[in-house]
């Protein structure tokens, strides 16, 4: 080294005389990146060579050592200070006791504390509060673990009006040695974040809680419990009165004053009597409120309680002017409920003078957002109560009201629709009286629920009247009801509310029980077999052939013929029944047996323990239980005589039929009678072949029959002038309530009914 400065000898701590000479290696730190001190120590400078020429030629070097930027020096310590005073976030030191050491001029800000009010104290002895006792706690915790933290707190502070949301960061302060030597604490008010968040969450919700109920009342008040009292101080949900009948108000604004029906409310405290609306109280709000103006406009009102229209408007409506004033309302919004493009009614929001905030633009928006949800969920359930009414109606009109009364059997029955359904489904049951004291029996299940499957078992019922009307075996019945089925289900037209076509899904058992021969005569259809019980409570499921599904079509029913015991029970039901989610077709069918040991108890209480049992609660399909107690009819209802193909045993059969009239105390259904016998038995003779049988059956009416080998149908003609004959059934035809024709396996039976009055 040829020269070294005074202030490069002082860094280094030589004297010139120590340094000229000594080459620069000497001077290095041992890893050669600096310079070294005199006692050996790195220093934290940076060293820069720069070559002096001379004549073309480097004749020395320029050392220049200057002090790393980086390195604490005063300078950068008052640069520090100045960082930590004017930061616009709080920022504060706290000892491992939890004192504070130093807060910087944000901190002694939002405290409303000067400086020397600060050192020495703890948080919460200048911010109490269970807020500021989390964060103390918190500090002490990060003073022992060394590890972190982070909190948002939602508080006022001292210099605050309103409470704002708070991100704060708890941090250790360590040493060299990791060393824990003091707390950091940085707080950022963040109001703007949290409130975004919280109208995000808000959403997310509304999208959670509501749509749930199908119930239009239900839906309303989903949408007050989401904004009531996380949004709002008070909620009232307004809907039109034909909205919660389940009609669409027409499009366009009211004519006239619109009536609101209070649908739902919520309030973050208890309303006094003389501002509390019902639900489903009905009020009618003057032109001048905000309420009138959106169902007239469809546009959402945002209004402070100091705006003129707000004051015009409570002076009046009292109801909502004694709400005003007894919890000092701030602020509102009124917002249209829109579906379908019309008005379906109106959602009305206050917040009371103790809220942090009035309503503000952002509230507004949130406001629609959630209501235009709410919108969707109220048409929902507006429809679904349209749809139910319907299904109910249709369904109380074709199901039967009341058990059948029949000298045949005594009957019970339940039906209770698939939970979650419009109310009706598709099973169906019926109990049809028939001639010579018979009883028809069906019950059918239609794969669905609602409406469309409400109105194809109606088809199907109806269908099912009329072909046992016309007196058709069961075989029979269900071959013509499968036709009907196969061919007359029309194409389904696309739309997104219908339901898969009932008609193929659909299922039926028809029974025919005969109480003079004390016969049953079943077929099914796809259908569970029923279960006997008989008289000494021993049970069983009837072995029957079971034919396919209806709908399927040209393949074969066949029909099982049993002797049922009087006072036996027989159960028809349809699977909802007997299967479930908890359980299985065979188990439920071993339950319901057991439950049917009891044929003498009542069949109503039968009806309520299979239900008790099997289907506690309303589950995912229809239920349908149909209870037959059968009972034969007795040899003093009936009378019968075989007859000879000889024209001469008219008049016999017409004074045997008049002797047993006389001893059943019938004798002024005598002349019409002897009449129908003498046709019915004339024509038997003259047209059709033998056995011929004469039989009269006394029940609730007087039925007389005749039976012959022929399956030729007799059928009434209009007779000319001229004509000798062809007047006979007519005239049977016009004497007697109603008269048909039944087919047998040995040909058929013409009868003839009469009221017993």
């Amino acid at each position: 080294m040829a020269y070294w400065s005074a202030e490069a000898q002082e860094l280094l701590g030589y004297t010139s005389a120590q340094i000229i000479g000594r080459p620069l290696a000497d001077l290095r730190s041992p890893d050669g990146s600096t310079l070294r001190h005199r006692d050996g120590r790195p220093l934290d400078v940076q060293v820069r060579l720069f070559p002096l020429l001379g004549a073309g030629k480097q004749e020395a070097v320029l050392v220049a050592v200057a002090p790393d930027p980086m390195t604490p020096t005063p300078a950068n310590d008052r640069l520090a200070t100045w960082a930590f005073e004017q930061m616009s976030r709080v920022l504060a030191i706290y000892d491992c006791d939890g004192r504070a050491l130093t807060a910087n001029e944000a901190t002694k800000r939002v405290v409303g504390l000067p400086e020397r009010d600060i050192p020495g104290r703890r948080l919460t002895e200048f911010l109490p509060g269970p807020a500021f006792e989390e964060a103390e706690r918190r500090i002490l915790r990060v003073s022992r673990t060394g590890e972190p933290e982070y909190t948002e707190l939602f508080v006022r502070l001292p210099q605050e009006e309103k409470a704002h949301a708070w991100a704060v960061d708890i941090f250790p302060l360590k040493d060299a040695g990791g060393r824990v030597r003091a707390v950091g604490l940085a707080a950022d008010d963040h109001t703007e974040q949290y409130n975004t968040r919280e109208r995000l969450a808000l959403l997310s919700e509304a999208r959670t809680r509501m749509g749930t109920s199908l119930d239009v009342a239900g839906s309303a008040k989903e949408l007050a419990d989401v904004l009531v009292p996380r949004f709002a101080d008070f909620v009232a949900v307004d809907l039109l009165d034909v909205v919660l009948r389940g009609a669409l108000p027409p499009p366009g604004p009211p004519i006239g004053p619109a009536t609101l029906r209070r649908a739902a409310q919520g309030c973050s405290r208890r309303l006094p009597p003389s501002a509390l609306l019902g639900a489903d109280e009905a009020h009618t709000p003057p032109p001048s409120s905000p309420l009138a103006r959106c169902l007239t406009d469809g546009r959402p009102e945002l209004r402070d309680f100091t705006d003129p229209e707000i004051i015009r408007w409570l002076a009046e409506d009292p109801l909502h002017a004694a709400h005003a004033d007894a919890f000092g309302a701030r602020s509102l919004i009124a917002v249209p409920i829109r579906a379908r493009g019309t008005v379906l009614g109106t959602v009305l929001l206050l917040r009371y003078a103790t809220a942090p905030d009035p309503f503000g633009p952002d509230d507004l928006t949130i406001t629609e957002d959630v209501v235009t949800r709410a919108a969707i969920c109220l048409d929902n359930a507006r429809r679904f109560t349209r749809e139910r009414g319907i299904a109910l109606a249709l369904q109380r009109s074709l199901l039967p009201r009341e058990p059948t009364v029949h000298p045949a059997a005594e009957t019970a029955f339940r039906y209770v629709p698939a939970g979650g359904s419009a109310g009706a489904g598709g099973d169906w049951f019926d109990v049809i009286p028939l001639p010579g004291a018979r009883i028809g029996l069906v019950v059918g299940d239609v794969v669905g629920h609602g409406i469309n499957a409400t109105a194809t078992m109606g088809r199907l019922r109806t269908a099912v009247r009329t072909l046992a009307d016309i007196d058709l075996p069961p075989d029979e019945l269900l071959t013509h009801l499968d036709d009907i089925v196969t061919h007359a289900t029309p194409p389904q037209v696309a739309d997104d509310d219908a339901e898969l076509p009932g008609d193929i899904g659909a299922t039926c058992l028809y029974a025919v029980y005969d109480p003079v021969s004390r016969t049953c005569s079943l077929a099914l259809a796809g259908h569970p077999a029923p279960i006997l019980v008989h008289p000494d409570g021993t049970t069983r499921a009837v072995d029957l052939p079971i034919g396919p599904p209806l709908g399927l079509g040209s393949l074969p029913f066949e029909a099982t013929e049993l002797e049922l015991p009087e006072g036996g029970l027989l159960a028809l039901f349809t699977n909802g029944l007997v299967e479930s989610r908890d359980h299985d077709i065979d188990e439920g069918i071993h339950t319901l047996r057991r439950i049917l040991d009891r044929p003498t108890a009542p069949l109503d209480s039968l009806c309520d323990r299979a239900l008790d049992a099997l289907h506690p609660q309303p589950d995912g399909d229809d239920v349908a239980l149909l209870l037959i107690r059968t009972r034969g009819l007795g040899q003093d209802s009936l009378a019968s005589w075989d007859l000879p193909s000889d024209a001469a045993v008219v008049a016999q059969a017409r004074r045997s039929a008049r002797d047993r009239l006389s001893a059943w105390g019938l004798d002024d259904l005598a002349f019409v009678t002897e009449l129908v016998v003498s046709e019915l038995v004339t024509n038997a003779i003259r047209y059709a072949t033998g056995p011929i049988q004469l039989r009269l059956i006394k029940d609730q009416t007087l039925t007389c029959e005749v039976s012959d080998g022929s399956s030729t149908s007799p059928h009434l003609r209009r007779a000319r002038l001229s004509d000798e004959g062809g007047r006979g059934l007519l005239l049977v035809a016009q004497l007697t309530e109603r008269w048909g024709t039944r087919y047998t396996h040995t040909g058929k039976t013409i009868w003839a009914e009469q009221p017993i009055r």
